[in-house]
């Protein structure tokens, strides 16, 4: 008897177990995938606010597996047991167990076999995770400078311009379906020159949505501001703090590249270490 009452305990244990697994996933499921969302998600927040929800579906989802009837293994027919016979009777009645045992392994299997279905990853496409981020944007501004080029100052464009490859996929996919802007603030002619044969080299032009007529240079950063207020997109990423603070309150969404973390200056300005970090989900925002 004491026996049986430890198995059923056990049993118990572990199916609380499973459940608390059950919810933990779920919660950090619902957390992965706010990453993809176009607005900033506080994961305490969300882990608060989801719990009883968890719970809820968990419990719903849990029952349902369980009160469904396994299928009865086939039986063989008994042996008749005779009366002066109490060995039989000790074997037959210890048989018994096994077959609990065996349904309820069934039910634990085909729980956990359901709650790693529910559970896969998704795995989303790059152009999906672009859409996401973007929110459907449909025109995008960006600077060349520490986004989409290695050097980080007008002054280096005179010497040399370096396309960082890492950046080339992410700007083809976003220009699929987005009118893309390119701009700069250079010194000299020469640099644009440098510039626009740089990025021919690296094939961003490739792209039908990336053509030469949109790249678009200036000499000063006023003059890079105004080209932003006058195309009026819905995303302009940058990598200067003060353009990106001055824009917040006319542009829809900003992304400001930093290598550093930094703190958000707007509800709708975003911020990572690189253009491929934040398109490509690799880093909270």
């Amino acid at each position: 008897m004491g026996g049986s009452t430890s198995s059923s305990s056990s049993s118990n244990q572990g199916k609380d177990d499973d459940l608390a697994d059950l919810i933990n996933r779920f919660i950090n499921s619902l957390a992965d995938y706010s990453d993809l969302l176009p607005f900033s998600v506080d994961r305490q927040k969300l882990r608060s606010y989801t719990t009883l929800a968890a719970l809820a579906i968990t419990l719903v989802l849990v029952w349902k597996i369980l009160r469904s009837p396994p299928q009865e293994p086939q039986r063989r027919p008994r042996r008749r047991a005779t009366p002066s016979s109490s060995g039989s009777t000790g074997r037959t009645s210890s048989s018994a167990n096994p077959s609990t045992n065996i349904c309820s392994s069934s039910d634990d299997s085909r729980a956990q076999d359901a709650i790693n279905h529910f559970f896969q990853p998704v795995n989303l496409t790059l152009e999906q995770i672009v859409r996401h981020k973007l929110n459907e944007g449909r025109k995008v501004t960006c600077r060349l400078l520490g986004v989409i080029l290695e050097e980080t100052t007008p002054e280096e464009l005179q010497d040399k311009v370096t396309v960082r490859s890492s950046v080339l996929e992410v700007l083809h996919e976003i220009a699929k379906f987005c009118d893309v802007y390119l701009m700069e603030r250079i010194l000299d002619d020469e640099s644009g020159e440098k510039v626009l044969s740089a990025l021919s080299d690296a094939g961003v032009f490739t792209s039908g949505g990336l053509m030469k007529e949109k790249v678009l240079f200036c000499s000063t950063e006023n003059g890079r501001m105004s080209f932003v207020r006058q195309l009026e997109p819905d995303w302009h990423i940058d990598s200067n703090p003060e353009i990106v603070q001055q824009l917040a309150r006319f542009i829809k969404y900003e992304l400001h590249i930093s290598p550093q973390r930094v703190e958000r200056m707007a509800t709708n300005v975003y911020s990572s270490t690189s253009l491929e970090n934040f398109f490509g989900g690799l880093e909270q925002r």
